[in-house]
């Protein structure tokens, strides 16, 4: 119950933070820099302003519905994550999710994948190699080697398609996506992330495909195919 108290919680504030990256997503800022945008505290909304202002009114139910919607994703994912895998791993697959699905948001909304979360995400992945790594475990490779091994593979592979993809789409992955694609690969290893990457390919294809465009985020195609692999895992 806990864990699907703090899912909620965790999910419910979504919205909150991608909207702060919103006023800082043009902007090469430092991790500090990026802290006080996120955190600090904005001049309290008078009383007028909610009762004379409509469309202040409507943004702030729509925001609320958007958070009460996450809130709700997120606590049944952890409710997921709570029943298939051991409980003393529970904590970091937990972290590693709503990571992610901070990213993914964030993402969507602004093409953005803020390094202070993806460098957060790669560290902790090797630590998750060290001190648990049950996702790690391979009767042939060791779970810190695992790790490292699918860490290189998620920024070498993604590295290499984008020298060979640059004469005709400069931007086929942004330095994002190899960020995550690295963090990723330290927390699922080299077993899984190649299977990532092809599943996120073929993600983002067809919600190209129905919404008729030929670019645009592509993190929210990995955490999906992420959270598929991971799951697909344990059952």
């Amino acid at each position: 119950m806990i864990y699907i108290t703090l899912g909620f919680f965790l999910g419910f504030f979504i919205p909150y933070v991608v909207r702060r990256y919103f006023k800082i997503k043009n902007e090469p800022l430092s991790f500090a820099a990026e802290l006080y945008w996120i955190f600090h505290i904005n001049k309290r909304v008078s009383k007028q302003k909610y009762i004379t202002n409509q469309k202040y009114l409507q943004l702030k139910n729509r925001y609320f519905m958007r958070s009460l919607g996450w809130g709700i994703i997120t606590s049944a994912i952890f409710s997921l994550i709570s029943t298939t895998i051991p409980p003393e791993e529970v904590p970091w697959l937990a972290f590693f999710v709503i990571v992610l699905l901070f990213l993914s948001e964030i993402d969507r909304r602004t093409e953005l994948l803020p390094d202070l979360l993806t460098y957060p995400l790669l560290i902790s992945g090797f630590l998750y190699a060290a001190f648990a790594g049950s996702l790690l475990a391979d009767s042939t490779v060791a779970a810190a080697q695992n790790s490292a091994l699918g860490a290189l593979f998620g920024y070498f592979i993604t590295t290499l398609t984008s020298l060979l993809l640059v004469k005709k789409n400069a931007n086929n992955f942004g330095n994002g996506d190899v960020k995550i694609l690295a963090a990723i690969g330290a927390w699922l290893g080299l077993t899984n992330i190649p299977f990532i990457i092809l599943l996120s390919c073929i993600v983002f294809g067809i919600i190209c495909f129905i919404y008729k465009k030929r670019a645009g985020a592509f993190g929210p195609s990995i955490v999906l195919a992420t959270l598929l692999i991971l799951f697909l895992l344990k059952y």
